[in-house]
């Protein structure tokens, strides 16, 4: 099948492999002057490949720390527009002309930025891989791996959420309009490039050691291949409009297999899992900085000496808070990590102070102060009062009790995402400032989600998920289920997977995604065309294969 760009381009063009990337990146027709380049003929031009695809391909995984990492763009559209996170405005912070506040009360349109910039990265990301497929590329089964899984991640992305992928030859005319793939055709074209991806991947394993830009693990291989294509299989019938049927889910539950077979598996110490050293848990991680995730929650006071303290804004709402085991008033744990609320593993701690220097592998003191930086910040959900590190009562910018609280209020004591104070709404942390404000560890697929993949696949195949979950509910110290049912699962999979891109893909595949939640406009409530996004303005006028989508 071909594949095809996403832009059109003006009459005049650079030569090069590296200005078809440069079209890519337009939101709008490219005119170049004279005087920036050589000016040649757009029919003289065309794809020459690839010249060195090694670094090429390297740029294109680049590429991907930022598109993960960022706390905007793909993040905010897979967490900030479901029950796992809200971005209040406190005075004039987050406020960013309502482009948070759209997502999570799902009042999004057309031209919001982060759908652009979503469209424009992962259209991107996919049509990098197919310069690597194309004949006129020099390329080794090993670089060809790599191309397949890119291009199907992509392509995966951009149907997750949008619903159709634009997609183009390298090697056709500039000026052709890209084909367009929905449904079945876009699941195919997917399957098949995960399936030539695992034919020549590598077999990596678990890490073990520090996981940087080094490790194996910062690539794909084989596992996060398998893991990709159980992912893409588990939500087809959303893609294609069809009921899931039993030879897929079968297949979910054999990859799977594959995957454990190859030595992952679920790791004790919850949140050891989210520290730069590798392990069993961990299939694929992208070597970009983790501080996204630790500064975002928290207040401007707390660990001050490290990044100048929190940015004050994302939080999340009491409802997917209260889905944990535990006092829903209260999340208290000792120094070292003792619950003392009754709370499981998951939920966290808030710790009534800091802990000494040395006490734990990778501590610093960089302040000399005699505790561990960051080590007075918590785990997991933060709620109520939060401490120093020598066990005093932190204090907002006004002087008054840093306390989390659990509802979004306004000045008025309204329910509100407007003009909240700085303590509004329960926090979430997995990352934790006390192993490095900005470690480069971000784990992106992750054994704990195949595990449950699997659960899910079994349950929509007619068996029985519950010793599944309960093996994980309990390595978790959380109270076994007696029975499982769909919404069970669904709940389960949002304690072991808050903040890490998966809630929309997955509250749209248990048909919870329009449902009502707090902050939501009521007029969205129950409204289907929210389950996809709208396909960005100016790309309708410049691709008129693609329709927009039902609701827009």
């Amino acid at each position: 099948m071909k594949n095809k760009t996403i832009f059109k381009t003006s009459a005049r063009l650079l030569s090069g492999s590296l200005i078809l990337a440069t079209t890519f990146l337009s939101c709008t027709d490219l005119e170049i002057e004279g005087t920036d380049s050589i000016i040649i003929d757009a029919s003289e031009a065309g794809f020459q490949g690839v010249s060195d695809p090694d670094s090429f391909l390297d740029n294109a995984y680049n590429s991907l720390n930022g598109l993960i990492g960022d706390q905007a763009n793909l993040y905010a559209l897979s967490e900030v527009t479901t029950d796992e996170a809200v971005v209040p405005t406190r005075g004039s912070d987050w406020g960013d002309n309502g482009i948070w506040r759209q997502l999570h009360q799902h009042e999004w349109t057309a031209e919001h930025g982060f759908l652009l910039n979503v469209w424009n990265q992962w259209n991107t990301l996919h049509f990098q891989g197919a310069q690597v497929l194309s004949e006129k590329t020099n390329s080794t089964p090993q670089q060809q791996a790599d191309a397949y899984f890119l291009r199907a991640l992509g392509m995966w992305v951009i149907l997750d959420n949008f619903g159709q992928v634009p997609v183009r030859d390298p090697d056709a005319p500039i000026f052709e309009d890209p084909t367009v793939l929905k449904g079945q055709e876009a699941v195919d074209q997917i399957v098949s490039d995960l399936n030539l991806a695992i034919s020549n991947l590598p077999t990596i394993g678990p890490g073990s050691g520090v996981g940087d830009v080094s490790s194996p693990n910062a690539r794909p291989g084989v596992a996060a291949a398998k893991y990709l294509l159980a992912k893409v299989l588990l939500n087809k019938h959303i893609y294609t409009g069809t009921e899931p049927n039993s030879a897929d889910m079968n297949q979910v539950i054999s990859l799977v297999d594959d995957i454990s077979s190859e030595g992952y598996g679920l790791e004790s110490g919850y949140f050891n899992i989210f520290r730069r050293q590798l392990d069993r848990e961990t299939i694929w991680f992208i070597p970009t900085a983790v501080g996204n995730r630790i500064w975002n929650g928290l207040h401007y006071n707390m660990a001050p000496d490290q990044a100048g303290g929190g940015w004050n804004g994302f939080s999340t709402l009491s409802e997917f808070y209260d889905m944990f085991e535990g006092d829903p008033n209260s999340n208290r744990g000792t120094a070292t990590g003792e619950p003392l609320d009754g709370q499981e593993e998951r939920r966290g701690y808030v710790p009534p102070s800091g802990l000494p220097a040395g006490s734990f592998d990778g501590s610093m003191d960089n302040n000399g102060d005699g505790f561990a930086d960051g080590s007075s910040v918590g785990f997991g959900f933060l709620i109520n009062q939060q401490y120093d590190y020598d066990g005093s009562a932190m204090k907002d910018r006004g002087g008054n009790p840093l306390t989390f609280k659990r509802q979004f209020t306004d000045g008025s004591g309204n329910s509100s995402l407007i003009n909240n104070s700085e303590t509004t709404g329960i926090r979430t942390i997995k990352y934790n400032p006390r192993f490095g404000a900005f470690t480069e560890h971000e784990i992106f697929f992750r054994y704990a989600d195949a595990h449950l993949m699997k659960a899910e696949a079994m349950m929509r195949s007619g068996g029985d998920p519950s010793a599944m979950v309960n093996e994980l509910r309990i390595l978790r110290k959380a109270q076994p289920l007696g029975s499982v049912t769909a919404s069970d699962l669904l709940e389960e999979r949002g304690r072991e997977l808050y903040m890490e891109f998966w809630r929309r893909n997955d509250m749209i595949r248990f048909g919870e995604y329009t449902r009502d939640w707090e902050l939501k406009s009521p007029s969205a409530v129950g409204d289907q065309t929210r389950n996809l996004f709208p396909i960005p303005a100016n790309q309708l006028i410049l691709n008129p294969n693609l329709t927009q989508n039902p609701g827009y």
